[in-house]
């Protein structure tokens, strides 16, 4: 096995999903399975044998919450990525989830190119969503200003979370797609984050501590 590869371990406790898992790292060879379990304490039991770099878990696990479990992987592994599963997209569940500090969030039914993208994002960017779940993410930022930023960045973070191109914000808010790089660059830095994934993970962090 490669190096590089990561190790992935899956906690379902539906069956009849296991075989669509086992084909999913049989074609996509960039990941390799860890382990398919169907309860949080037999992952919990193999977790150092196996020490997978990546869990995706399914949140109804009957033994224990799959969000509660999240705490116990990281004492074993500080720098585990953990992708919560769930055919519900309750919003105080994810709320939860990222509380939790989990790295994704993703809803059933899971295709294999959905999972593979979400792997690629935790891989390369430290976070995955669904489209479902940051649809109601960018809905909340889009009316949200932000205090640390000033109102050229909470701007940009508005129309970033629309999914718009440097080139669309820079049209839309006249001013150069170098100005636009230029006030991102430093919405990053006091985000402490590399991406635009990572961002919005910290920016639903910001929104969830102002909540509580």
């Amino acid at each position: 096995m490669q190096s590089n590869v990561l190790k992935i371990m899956i906690i379902d406790n539906d069956k009849q999903f296991h075989k669509g898992y086992r084909y999913f790292f049989e074609t996509y060879t960039d990941y390799a399975l860890a382990g398919i379990y169907t309860s949080v304490n037999d992952a919990l039991q193999q977790f150092n044998s196996v020490m997978p770099d990546i869990i995706v878990s399914e949140v109804a696990i009957p033994d224990l919450n799959g969000i509660d479990a999240i705490q116990y992987f990281r004492k074993l592994k500080a720098d585990i990525k953990v992708i919560m599963l769930s055919a519900d997209s309750d919003f105080e569940q994810v709320k939860k989830a990222f509380k939790n500090q989990a790295n994704g969030y993703l809803t059933k039914p899971l295709t294999n190119a959905r999972l593979h993208h979400a792997l690629d994002s935790i891989k390369f960017e430290g976070a995955a969503m669904s489209h479902d779940i940051a649809s109601k993410l960018i809905s909340m930022f889009q009316s949200k200003s932000y205090d640390s930023f000033s109102k050229r960045e909470n701007q940009i973070i508005e129309f970033l979370c629309q999914g718009s191109t440097y080139k669309m914000i820079a049209e839309r808010l006249f001013i150069t797609a170098s100005a636009v790089n230029f006030h991102i660059q430093n919405i990053y830095v006091k985000l402490n984050v590399n991406s635009k994934s990572e961002a919005l993970v910290k920016l639903r962090e910001m929104e969830l501590k102002e909540a509580c």
